[in-house]
Formats: structure tokens, C-alpha cells, sequence
């Protein structure tokens, strides 16, 4: 990965898309469905990434960008609640000289004398769910989730379930508007209990207290939820008509006041190593506690001070929160086994003795590639250098933010002396076609991951593909899901997405005797509405129709990309097809789609360029209508014409440009060509500004920009 320093503004601008999305897609899975797939350290990876590259760039700052969002929306189970006052997320600090950091900035912002005391509160920053609850005349009226920072669920009724939650506050003082924000968990002892009524039902287990708390929350049967042993700390505040209070410390002694349960291990401290020694005894309690945390939030406790200090992006200048570092845990790597995925990626996987860490059991660990294997390279928390991974080996694995396990490090201590190296496979397993490591053309460097050459003959890629073809946001066909995808490659009824389309006139072949409904798992009635669920498929969106064909490096986002400049699906194949040689006009214009970087479109062209995925993409458009993105204005002045946008844009993002340009029907490219025809350039325009004037590109500014679309 390149050095932040070292990126070009078009790289710039595309990482930022694609962390943009990765975030966002992270945050919706974490807040919204309570099932994260990355841990902490590595969703903290990402967002100091987006956060250097906008520090260095300033004018690339997307609307999306995950420096000002929070958590993800909410979803349509439940009514959305507006925060009166938004649910922002805390900036992290991962050691010790990170404290000291926060603490100086606060003091300069501030003036503050350097030497003089500051004080702050520290309190353990509990692994739960985060909700706002908000009493008028002291009585609970509504309870929601954080949701996106700004629209939150609404679980009144389930939250009025949790003991710890008072419906009348209690005392005389109470404001007559007040929102009291904290967490809601489950307790570890009452996880474990949970779990043993599960396993003597024959159930699955629950993965981790945190995901439960939030799951559980979250039912649309409150009875469900009352089922469940939940508990709340209280903590902060948001919309409240009157503070009775003018420290942090002590509004949340008023909370307890109230009736609210307050976290004991809070306190009140006045310097830095104070902070830091607090942190410490909390680090040292934290196995021994009944309750998850993951860190120690610190806030200036003067509530003043908090006002002046104010806000910057989705985060509070006063507060931090102070990590832990991961858990780790010590087992045997049992064996390595290769799964190879839908782009033909061979990826290893550990299979461990289970073991026990952060109260989940792991038994299985990503292994990336060969590299990280051997030791010669890594990705992510590397293990140690030089020390190669062997079956047998005695791992130490960790969790950091209990969600995806690692391999830390190898105790080569105790290898047998009997032991070999783990020799990868240049053959794929699946179809025992060659596995290769790709050399890129253009950096010369050998791609890290092995990849089997077998394409659709692969029965490995071919079923992977299926799964993609049907997932959510590609066909989305109801009750054709994974389990279906597989089933029916393995009976030879559907080998490639084309086969899906011919299914049902394949099933009522006269002398079929191995008819879908008389196959297991599926009757009649079932059959019946899974050949429906393919006849509403036979039309789709065009963006959709890309997405689903598993091109590599192209998602969700780059497929609308494509979608929304070509239109149509006959415009984006003769698009590829004039891109074989990657030259030529067609290569210019596919490379100069604005966010849509030379690795997306190489794979694409390559995509198309196979003839055996081309017989399967021809076979698939004789079965389906694409449905073409909606024709943008052609009678405007800028219809037809490509537009550069550059420069530090003023009255208007970069967004909002390109889907101002994009309805009036023009197509918006990243940089500068002979085939440019317009070039909108706002202050500190640099080199697109003076090449478009070397090739002799019309130029304007913003406000002449707005003089020549104002009309329409």
C-alpha cells in the first residue's frame, strides 16, 4: 500500500471512494445488523487511512466520507427516531503518548497553562449497544438506537423491558426535557447461562454478549426481549431543557439519582498520568468484570470547558477513547486447508484446537496467502518475521474487538523437530488447473495471492460465482440462496447463471425423472415459487446485471459507475470490446470515468475478453432485458459533452456536481483528454487547469458554470 504522501490526487480520490464504501458497508453490519466482519484494529486501520489521505488532500473530501458519518442507517423493521441532538462516536487513542496528545491539544485549543490541572473523568467504555432514552416530566416517552448518528430506531417498548431502564425518574429536580444516553448489555455470567439453555434446546449458540445485547434489543417481540437478562449504564446526555449540573462527574452522580445504574469505576482525575494509571487498574479488572469493555473514555469534565471545545467532524473535541490492546489466547495450528473463492483466489485457513478467547471459541483463522505463511510478507498484524506457519505449530491467536481472530505470533520453541515448511499448491484442488501468482503489467510486482486458472471449469469458482449471482444486491432471487446455489450445481441442474433462466423448461422435459420437486428440501408449492422468483428476475437493472457477474474489482459502487456513463448494456460491450488492447479512444473514455481507477477497468476489459465468460454473458442476455439507466436531459447545453471538475469547488461538492452534470446529461470523467469538452475549474485549480488550456479545452468557473445550466 502506498505511502499516503506518495499518492497522486486521481489515486487519492479513488482510495477515498473505496474506503468510503468499505466503511460504510462495516458500519452497517456493526450498528445496523449486529454482526461485524472486521475487528476493531482494523476498522480503526481504515478510518485513520481515509483520515490521512483527506488531511493531505482537502478538496477530495466526499460528501459520504466516513470523517463526518456515523454508525448506518437504520432499518424499516422499526419507526425512526431524529435525534434532537446527534449521537456522534468518540476518536480513539491507541497508546500511551496518544493521551498525552489529546490532553495537549485540548489545553492548547483552550490557552490553557500547560502546568496547571485540567480535570477529566474516566470511565470504562462498555461493549454493548448504544441508546438514547427521553423522559418528559420524568416520565420514559421514547427510546432509540444510535442508528446513523442522526435517525435512530425506535425500541421504546423493548427498552421499557430492561430493569436497570426507570420509567419515572425519581426526585424533585428532575428538567422537564431530558435525554439520558448509555449502553445496554449483557452481562458475561448471563451470556454463558443463555448459552447452555440453548445448547440443552438443540439451538445455535450466540456468538458474543455484545452482538446478543444487540440482537436482543432489537426484536420486534418485546416479549423476546424481556426474555433476556439485559442491564444499562448510564453515561451521557443529549437533549435536555435544563442542566442541573454544571460538571460531567456529577450529572452522571444525578443519573444515579434518578434511579439509572452508573458505572462504579468511573472517576474524576486531574493529570495525565492520573488518566493513565486509571486506565491501568481498569485494564487489570477487566477479565474479573461481569460486563465486556474495550477501552477507557476520558472527558474533560468541566462542561463549559466541553462547550467551547465543541465539535470537529462526527467526533467530540473533549473526549477520547483510550483502546485496549487485543486479547490473546495460545492453541495448536491443527492443519491448513485451501479454499479457493469465486475469483479464484486459493486463500488458507488455519484449522485450530477451539479455544476460548474473549468468550468466543475460535477454531478456524484466516491465513491471506502464502506469503504471510511463510513469513516472507503479511498483511495486517503480521506474525514475526522470518517465523513461517506449519501444521502442529503452537499459535498465539488474538481478537482485537472480539470479532475476526488472528495469528499473533509461533512459538517456535515448541515445533516438533520433524516439522516442514507447508508447501502452498500451484494446482487448484477443485479443478486441478494451474494456480499462478498474476505479474502486474504496469508496477512489475508479483501479486501476493495465488489464483487458479480454471475460470468456469472450476467447480470451486463456478459454485462461489453462483452465490455472488444470486446474493442481495446482484439478482436477489427469492429462495434461491447459497444453500440452493450449491445443491444444484452438485446435481448438475444450474452450472453457470445462464442455467438458472432454462431451469424450469429443463424440469418439465417429458421422461424427466429427477424432477426439482421430487428432490429433498424441495415440494410443489416451493418449486413453483422458486421458478416465479426467476421469471421476476428476467428484467434487471443494469448496474445490477454487472455487479452480479463477479467481475473482479468491481462492486457495488464501480457497477453503478458503469451503469450510469454507458447506459445501456449494448453500450457497455462495445465499451469492452473496444478496450482489448487498452488503447484507443474506448480505453480513454472507460479510464477517464470519473472514480472508476485503471485496476477496475483492466479487470473488466479482461472480464469481457474471455471467451468462455463472454459465451455465458451472451447466453445470460438472451434469457434477460437489461433495464437502461434512465436518459439523463439531453436538451440542456451540456448534453453529450464530457466535464472535468477540479479544483476547490465552492458552491457546490464534488458530488453534487457530477450529479448535476450527469442529469443534464453530460458525462463526467476524472481527468483531462483530447476528448474533453468542458472543464469547470473552482480556486487552486493546478495541472488538469493547465492542461486543458495546453490542448485547448473550454474552460469556466463555477459561477460560469451556474450562468450556463441556470436556465434548466
Amino acid at each position: 500500500m502506498k505511502e499516503v504522501r506518495d499518492l497522486t490526487v486521481e489515486e487519492a480520490a479513488e482510495e477515498l471512494a473505496r474506503l468510503a464504501a468499505e466503511i460504510a458497508g462495516h458500519d452497517k453490519r456493526y450498528h445496523g445488523e449486529d454482526a461485524p466482519t472486521v475487528s476493531d484494529g482494523e476498522y480503526d486501520a481504515l478510518r485513520l487511512r481515509n483520515t490521512a489521505i483527506e488531511g493531505q488532500f482537502p478538496n477530495l473530501i466526499r460528501e459520504d466520507s466516513p470523517s463526518i458519518s456515523v454508525g448506518s442507517t437504520v432499518q424499516s423493521k422499526f419507526e425512526k427516531i431524529t435525534h434532537v441532538v446527534p449521537m456522534l462516536s468518540l476518536d480513539n487513542a491507541f497508546n500511551d503518548e496518544d493521551v498525552v496528545d489529546f490532553v495537549g491539544r485540548v489545553k492548547r485549543f483552550l490557552r490553557w497553562p500547560e502546568n496547571d490541572a485540567l480535570a477529566f473523568t474516566a470511565e470504562p467504555k462498555i461493549d454493548g449497544l448504544s441508546l438514547a432514552l427521553r423522559y418528559e416530566q420524568g416520565m420514559l416517552v421514547s427510546a432509540a438506537t444510535r442508528g446513523d448518528g442522526t435517525v435512530g430506531e425506535n425500541v421504546t417498548a423493548n427498552a421499557k423491558t430492561i430493569s436497570d431502564i426507570p420509567h419515572l425518574l425519581k426526585g424533585a429536580d428532575v428538567p422537564a426535557v431530558v435525554e439520558v444516553r448509555g449502553e445496554v448489555y449483557l452481562g458475561k455470567t448471563d451470556f454463558l447461562a443463555l448459552n447452555e439453555r440453548m445448547e440443552a434446546e438443540g439451538k445455535p449458540l450466540y456468538v458474543n454478549p455484545r452482538n446478543t445485547a444487540a440482537g436482543s434489543l432489537r426484536q420486534l417481540d418485546s416479549a423476546i426481549t424481556a426474555s433476556r437478562p439485559l442491564k444499562f449504564f448510564a453515561y451521557a446526555w443529549g437533549d435536555v431543557s435544563e442542566l442541573p449540573s454544571g460538571s460531567q462527574f456529577a450529572m452522571v452522580e444525578q443519573f444515579e439519582a434518578w434511579g439509572f445504574s452508573i458505572n462504579p469505576l468511573m472517576g474524576r482525575f486531574e493529570s495525565t498520568a492520573d488518566l493513565i494509571e486509571q486506565y491501568r487498574l481498569i485494564e487489570e479488572q477487566r477479565s474479573a468484570l461481569d460486563y465486556d469493555i474495550d477501552g477507557v473514555v476520558y472527558k474533560v469534565d468541566d462542561l463549559a470547558l466541553q462547550s467551547r471545545l465543541g465539535f470537529v467532524s462526527r467526533s467530540p473535541r473533549w473526549a477520547i477513547a483510550h483502546k485496549f490492546p487485543a486479547e490473546l489466547a495460545t492453541t495448536v495450528l491443527e492443519k491448513i486447508e485451501i479454499v479457493t473463492g469465486r475469483t479464484g483466489a486459493l486463500s488458507p485457513v488455519a484449522r485450530l484446537t477451539p479455544v476460548t478467547v474473549g468468550g468466543v471459541v475460535v477454531s478456524n483463522v484466516t491465513l491471506h496467502n502464502e506469503d504471510y505463511i511463510s513469513g516472507s510478507g503479511s498483511k495486517g498484524e503480521p506474525i514475526r518475521e522470518g517465523r513461517d506457519l506449519r501444521e502442529g505449530d503452537t499459535v498465539t491467536i488474538y481478537r482485537a474487538g472480539d470479532v475476526i481472530p488472528k495469528i499473533l505470533d509461533v512459538d517456535i520453541s515448541k515445533r516438533d523437530e520433524y516439522s516442514q515448511p507447508f508447501r502452498f499448491p500451484e494446482v487448484c484442488e477443485s479443478c486441478g488447473n494451474p494456480a499462478v501468482r498474476e505479474v502486474n503489467g504496469k508496477t512489475g510486482k508479483t501479486d501476493s495471492v495465488r489464483r487458479c486458472t480454471g475460470g468456469f471449469i472450476c467447480s470451486a469458482q463456478a459454485v462461489e460465482g453462483l452465490k455472488h449471482f444470486v446474493s442481495r444486491n446482484a439478482f436477489d432471487i427469492d429462495g434461491f440462496g447459497e444453500k440452493q446455489a450449491v445443491a444444484f450445481y452438485e446435481w448438475g441442474l444450474v452450472k453457470n447463471p445462464a442455467d438458472i433462466f432454462t431451469l424450469e423448461e429443463r424440469n418439465a422435459e417429458p421422461g424427466n425423472l429427477q424432477r426439482l420437486e421430487n428432490r429433498d428440501g424441495f415440494g410443489k408449492t416451493s418449486t413453483t415459487k422458486l421458478f416465479q422468483a426467476i421469471q421476476d428476475r428476467r428484467s434487471i437493472d443494469l448496474h445490477r446485471f454487472i455487479f452480479a457477474l463477479g467481475i473482479r474489482h468491481v462492486g457495488e459502487g464501480n457497477a453503478k459507475l458503469f451503469a450510469r456513463h454507458y447506459q445501456t448494456m449494448e453500450a457497455f460491450l462495445l465499451a469492452m470490446d473496444g478496450s482489448k488492447e487498452f488503447a484507443g479512444e474506448a480505453w480513454e473514455e472507460l479510464i477517464n470515468i470519473d472514480g472508476i481507477g485503471e485496476t477496475a477497468a483492466r479487470a473488466a476489459v479482461a472480464f469481457f475478453a474471455a471467451p468462455q465468460r463472454r459465451e455465458v454473458v451472451d447466453a445470460l442476455l438472451e434469457k434477460v432485458t437489461t433495464v437502461p439507466v434512465k436518459q439523463a436531459d439531453t436538451n440542456s447545453p451540456v448534453a453529450g459533452k464530457v466535464v472535468v471538475f477540479t479544483g476547490s469547488l465552492e458552491k457546490m461538492t464534488r458530488d453534487e456536481a457530477k450529479a448535476m452534470a450527469e442529469r443534464l446529461g453530460a458525462k463526467v470523467a476524472g481527468s483531462v483528454s483530447s476528448k474533453t469538452d468542458l472543464l469547470v475549474a473552482g480556486p487552486s485549480a493546478g495541472s488538469k487547469l493547465k492542461k486543458a488550456e495546453a490542448l485547448g479545452v473550454e474552460t469556466t468557473d463555477e459561477d460560469g458554470w451556474f450562468e450556463l445550466v441556470e436556465p434548466l
